[in-house]
């Protein structure tokens, strides 16, 4: 796909302004980072950062019944949260692979509302429209909603300077007004930090983005690009559709069975994943820590004793803890566990490794 092909969110202008480096992602053209991925990260661990991520999908489903027609559909159990809360989840296939993790916003029982993978909304839709009953319609609303995220330690104070609400629980959401517009604020995030995610409007986007970055830059802040957003969320473990989760990979692999409702009479691949989770998933997710220098990256063979145990589904470098670490997932009948060495296959060169359970960093979401 070339760069005249690929989509643009909201306020694409505004990060050529800044001096972004851009690179696809979604089918969406990311700025990659401003300031250099190492600082952006600190700065989220430490004090303050901003990101755009716009291109993240959204879709509504409405109708009577809709949240009841949902929760038939999607992993987790609706019936946990209500009215002013969000909820991570799954929408698999019937053999248990995932068509893409989300994020359900319970607005009403008659109006849900998704937030997708980008590169994804087009199929959760189209699953959801293939068995919606009489009654209940789902809507793409992909280029209706910007998404801003603010992360980090600062973050509350951030919010506070625009005069949008903070005092929410974690995963719950309040939806407010700045400058006379409407604004989702959800407590919530993708770096393992106190944060907020804000749904504007598309066409508010841009100055709202411009207050928010104002403030983050009094906090000591800054804006944050896709590879400091990357960095941030292996080091949580936090999987990531297409490398810890895809059709090929189940809930279960990448220890998300706990967004998985198991008392429910039914979702899309309950049968296959109750038999999977009953005879144990043949592959497990798992952390990588680097002993000797060296970067890890995604598709590297993991080894113990020069046998072949699994593979990386994520690596890169941690900015936290200045070393290599990775995901990967590893064979069950390995039988592994936290603490034992094993090798991964870095072009050739064995690299002393010790197999972790994430996070590699304290969490400080809540």
């Amino acid at each position: 796909m070339t760069d005249e092909q690929l989509l643009q969110g909201p306020i694409h202008p505004v990060h050529v302004e800044l001096g972004a480096t851009f690179a696809p992602f979604g089918g969406w053209q990311m700025p990659v980072s401003y300031a250099g991925v190492v600082a952006e990260h600190t700065s989220v661990r430490e004090n303050v950062g901003l990101f755009d991520v716009s291109h993240l999908g959204k879709a509504v489903v409405r109708g009577a019944g809709a949240a009841e027609f949902v929760n038939s559909a999607l992993t987790n159990d609706l019936n946990k949260i209500g009215p002013g809360k969000a909820q991570y989840t799954l929408c698999c296939n019937e053999s248990g692979g995932v068509i893409d993790d989300l994020i359900a916003y319970y607005v009403s029982d008659d109006e849900i509302f998704l937030v997708p993978n980008a590169a994804n909304t087009a199929d959760v839709v189209a699953a959801l429209v293939a068995l919606a009953p009489d009654g209940i319609t789902v809507e793409d609303q992909h280029r209706a909603y910007g998404v801003l995220a603010v992360q980090g330690p600062k973050s509350v104070a951030v919010l506070t300077a625009l005069g949008l609400p903070t005092e929410i629980e974690y995963m719950a959401y309040e939806d407010a007004e700045w400058n006379g517009v409407p604004v989702r604020v959800c407590r919530s995030g993708y770096t393992g930090e106190v944060g907020y995610e804000l749904l504007p409007r598309w066409e508010d986007s841009e100055p709202l983005f411009r207050a928010l970055l104002e403030a983050v830059r009094a906090e000591g802040g800054q804006a944050a690009g896709l590879g400091a957003r990357d960095t941030l969320r292996t080091e949580m473990g936090y999987p990531l559709h297409g490398h810890e989760l895809s059709l090929e990979i189940s809930p279960l692999e990448a220890r998300c069975g706990w967004a998985i409702g198991w008392k429910k009479p039914t979702f899309w691949g309950k049968e296959t994943l109750t038999d999977e989770k009953a005879a144990g998933p043949a592959r497990k997710l798992w952390g990588i820590k680097a002993l000797d220098r060296g970067v890890l990256r995604a598709g590297l063979g993991v080894l113990r004793d020069g046998e072949a145990i699994g593979e990386t589904t994520s690596g890169t470098f941690s900015p936290s803890i200045k070393v290599g670490i990775a995901l990967a997932l590893l064979d069950s009948g390995a039988n592994v566990s936290a603490g034992d060495e094993i090798e991964v296959d870095v072009r050739g060169r064995a690299l002393r490794c010790v197999v972790v359970s994430p996070p590699f960093v304290e969490t400080n979401t809540k």
